[in-house]
């Protein structure tokens, strides 16, 4: 029966049965009219999610790693110095990719639970008088600790050190859930993934791309082939694709933004905002504490739920499937065991993530957490009545 029952792990995420049937599709030509009937309105359809204005979508049969990959690989070249800063395992994660392709990186460390430390990484860009520094590596939403960083503080940073690096941002865990700004935030390379807000299984890296971009592509020296996005952008402009292409993706991708756009952007982010709001609620009302720091960096795409004392996070995602059938996120890295996490991203409702809160209660409580068995849910409760309500009556 735990197929039948929404997973509450922060990617890949629950899929909506028309995107499911949407993926469903006969092998057909990727050389022919019809394949490019299908790409077409999937690459808009994402320029509008990414909030681009100039440059180019390219779409990758890989995740959101092959992304990363992807952006270094095709805009710099060997000892390249790039600017990242660690505060998660995802942050850390594409710092170490970069040095395994024989990059600069300068990391500006933080502790887990923090955002991108912006003031820091401005004074390092202007401390970097030479620009040695070619590219500013940023994660916007950090999926081991729930915070969600401000891509357009760093990109105030950025231009007020005068500095003409370029901007990558990792929004695989943030695209079409939250805003994301690319034209209006400056950034040059935004990466994202098919399994998180997209609503469909893994497999495509989405990457947007600036004419910043574009143009550094022309003389970057690192190694790159099958993800060479020049052989790749030159057949998708006619349609077409340098290799077989995932089809059955693209074709989902096509309805995922047809079926975001119908909800409309603003009212997507204002549905994550509402759904993680009663997490959060919940979270209060078991006396317990979210990794992220403030509420200023609480992301409304994933919470990271810490365990009390002398408990162990990972012991509530272990009994929630084994015993309930309903999946959560483990702690990662530096906070493995020290935390829980529940995704509300994507293909969720309000009704969906009372059970995924009952159920984090049931099994603290089946552990001997000091937790009031009901308290969580009634406070998400409280916290959808109302807020439904008041989106119900500035609807009408």
């Amino acid at each position: 029966m735990s197929d039948q029952n929404p997973v509450f792990i922060p990617g890949p995420t629950n899929i909506p049965e028309a995107l499911r049937r949407a993926c469903d599709v006969p092998t057909l030509d990727h050389r022919s009219p019809r394949f490019g009937a299908l790409l077409r309105p999937a690459l808009a359809g994402v320029r509008a999610v990414l909030g681009m204005e100039a440059g180019e979508v390219a779409l990758l049969p890989a995740t959101g790693t092959g992304g990363w990959e992807a952006a270094v690989t095709n805009t710099l070249s060997p000892g390249d110095r790039v600017l990242a800063a660690r505060h998660g395992m995802f942050s850390a994660r594409w710092i170490a990719l970069c040095r395994k392709h024989g990059l600069d990186v300068q990391v500006i460390e933080a502790p887990w639970g923090e955002g991108c430390p912006t003031d820091a990484m401005g004074a390092a860009l202007a401390a970097d008088t030479d620009h040695r520094i070619k590219a500013v590596l940023a994660t916007h939403n950090e999926t081991a600790t729930g915070v969600t960083s401000e891509i357009a503080a760093l990109r105030a940073a950025m231009d007020g050190a005068r500095h003409p690096a370029l901007l990558m941002v990792d929004g695989v865990s943030s695209i079409g859930s939250i805003p994301f700004e690319m034209a209006r935030w400056g950034v040059d390379v935004a990466v994202a993934g098919s399994q998180k807000g997209f609503m469909l299984p893994a497999g495509l890296a989405i990457l947007g791309l600036s004419p910043r971009a574009l143009a550094a592509m022309e003389h970057a020296g690192l190694t790159r082939a099958y993800f060479d996005l020049r052989d790749l952008l030159g057949a998708t402009d006619t349609g077409g694709y340098p290799y077989t292409p995932p089809v059955g993706l693209i074709s989902g991708l096509a309805a995922s933004v047809a079926m975001l756009q119908a909800e409309g952007l603003d009212a997507v982010h204002a549905r994550h905002a509402r759904i993680a709001g009663g997490v959060r609620a919940a979270v209060r009302a078991w006396g317990l504490e979210l990794c992220a720091r403030r509420p200023a960096l609480y992301s409304d795409t994933v919470s990271a739920v810490m365990a009390p004392p002398g408990c162990n996070g990972s012991e509530v995602v272990t009994l929630a499937a084994q015993k309930y059938g309903v999946a959560f996120g483990i702690g990662l890295g530096d906070v493995a065991g020290k935390l829980f996490r529940i995704g509300h991203l994507g293909s969720v409702t309000d009704v969906m993530m009372l059970s995924g809160i009952a159920t984090a209660e049931m099994c603290m409580a089946d552990l001997g957490w000091p937790i009031e068995l009901g308290a969580g849910v009634a406070a998400a409760q409280d916290h959808y009545r109302t807020t439904a309500l008041a989106e119900h009556r500035a609807a009408a």
